[in-house]
């Protein structure tokens, strides 16, 4: 079925259980669902090429509305062509509204009926974010999807909380769809809600309501435990709009992944494929590899002999190991396109999964291969202190 903006289709076309694959058209790339959009919070995917970027399979990525308002400014991007044209990306974009920095940076913005003011955290300076400010700046930012300002309450939020969420998220969503897109640009809707399922299963019948091109489960992976999370998108996923992409906004491990997309969800993002390469960590069909381990120094293997990327083809996890330790930008650069070639393969093997109706077995095989050899070894070291972006 067509959606309402121009340019823009998505049509489901092959249902196992809830999981499903579709294929959703947008005048710069045809993405093949599931799939993950790896995040270039401020118009780059950290340490890689668009070429690069292209080789792990994404025809979708991320960029963060808030971060590029500040910096460079919406308007030196627009005059560039847009953010794809900026960074030399050929394909599809999806930029995030601010809306996760109301939520991430709770201690530097006052939130209203009407926006939120935020104090930058580059130089204090105060600013002012409406649901008409961030689709102006969504306009000039040129993304392909651009999504809708909301409120996101925190893991555990009591229910008067994400009950004014709730209703400022619908209220600023209106407002949203009020504006004009900029051409060829479609326009999300985020349901919220936190872990009540009454208040999700009510939102999601409001947003859905709505004249959007797309809906998102927003508010999930902020602290929640995640069996409560599961057992939400078990319940919810498959009632969202079956003519319409679904996408889980900032989610997350490759066993979210997987669970998610038998709960009938096409879309997901999230920088812990990307940051965890940054702290040594690379992802794979047998779990996690922590290269700052001992064990890898003398390793000549590859981090996954299963994975056909570059990297694994090339390099072996002792000379990975020597980078990380050594703290070189190779190391980063490379482990990251491991991780998201990896991410890119996942969601492709569970695309033909559902196309041969074989899915919840493969998700089974999965699961239980990346739980054999899962080296969680000590807890990733921790972030610096600086804004939180998806």
């Amino acid at each position: 079925m067509s959606l309402p903006t121009t340019g823009f289709s998505f049509t489901q076309e092959k249902r196992d259980g809830h999981a499903r694959t579709g294929r959703f058209v947008t005048p710069r790339a045809v993405i093949e669902t599931p799939t993950f959009m790896p995040v270039g919070t401020l118009a780059t995917v950290k340490g890689l090429t668009p070429p690069e970027i292209e080789a792990t399979g994404a025809r979708i990525i991320l960029a963060n509305t808030y971060h590029l308002w500040l910096r460079p400014g919406a308007e030196r991007v627009e005059r560039f062509g847009g953010v794809p044209k900026f960074m030399g990306w050929d394909h599809a974009m999806l930029t995030d509204s601010g809306g996760y920095q109301v939520f991430s940076l709770s201690d530097l913005r006052k939130l209203d009926e009407d926006g939120v003011t935020f104090r930058s955290h580059l130089n204090g300076e105060k600013r002012r974010m409406t649901p008409e400010e961030s689709m102006r700046v969504q306009r000039l930012l040129r993304s392909t999807v651009a999504m809708v300002l909301d409120v996101c309450p925190p893991g555990g939020a009591e229910r008067k909380e994400v009950l004014r969420a709730m209703d400022l998220t619908t209220k600023w969503a209106k407002r949203c769809l009020a504006t004009e897109p900029a051409e060829d640009q479609a326009r999300f809707g985020i349901v919220q809600g936190a872990t009540y399922e009454d208040l999700r299963r009510g939102h999601l019948e409001e947003i859905a309501a709505l004249d959007f091109d797309g809906i998102a489960l927003g508010g999930f992976s902020v602290g929640e435990p995640i069996p409560i999370m599961y057992e939400l998108l078990d319940a919810l996923a498959h009632e969202m709009p079956a003519d319409k992409p679904r996408y889980l906004m900032g989610v997350g491990t490759p066993q979210d992944l997987i669970h998610a997309i038998g709960a009938g969800v096409d879309l997901f993002d999230c920088v812990l494929p990307t940051r965890n390469a940054r702290n040594g960590q690379a992802l794979g069909w047998h779990g996690r590899v922590n290269l700052r381990q001992a064990r890898h120094k003398d390793d000549q293997g590859p981090v996954d002999p299963r994975c056909e990327c570059y990297v694994c083809k090339t390099f072996s996890r002792g000379y990975l190991r020597h980078l990380v330790k050594a703290n070189e930008l190779l190391g980063h650069r490379l482990v990251t396109q491991h991780n998201l070639s990896f991410y890119g393969a996942l969601v492709r093997e569970a695309r033909e999964a559902i196309r041969e109706s074989r899915y919840a077995a493969w998700a089974r095989e999965t699961l239980a291969r990346m739980s054999e050899s899962d080296e969680v070894g000590p807890a990733d070291p921790p972030s610096p202190a600086k804004p939180a972006s998806k």
